[in-house]
């Protein structure tokens, strides 16, 4: 199926465990909407890291990446610029993200890639 953007970036990170829900709370309600407004992000997928167990080569394996971040948001857009524009910058330090919710997220991934 053809995607509409071009590029998928894609970040990952832990929260305190004290401060899982208003992680959760901040990135629906205020981060992902802010951002969505930025011309040429297209969609935003939100994840949870969740067991594997899977058969590969005739065997079931139980895959454990111990050092896997537990979120991770897949951002959909149309040119990497997006992500130096003003409206990116401004966007990303909206509402109560960058003051109460980041400064709590440890082991971050930032990852670009480009579809082909």
């Amino acid at each position: 199926m053809p995607k509409a953007g071009k590029y998928f970036f894609i970040v990952s990170m832990d929260v305190e465990a004290e401060k899982e829900d208003l992680f959760n709370e901040v990135y629906d309600d205020e981060h992902v909407p802010y951002l969505t407004e930025v011309p040429g992000v297209i969609s935003v997928t939100r994840l949870e890291k969740d067991q594997l167990t899977m058969n590969l080569g005739g065997k079931q394996l139980n895959i454990v990446l111990e050092d896997e971040p537990k979120y991770t948001a897949i951002y959909e857009i149309t040119d990497p610029e997006i992500l130096v524009s003003d409206a990116w910058t401004e966007a990303v330090e909206r509402g109560r993200w960058s003051s109460e919710v980041r400064p709590y997220t440890t082991n971050r991934r930032h990852v670009l890639r480009r579809v082909i």
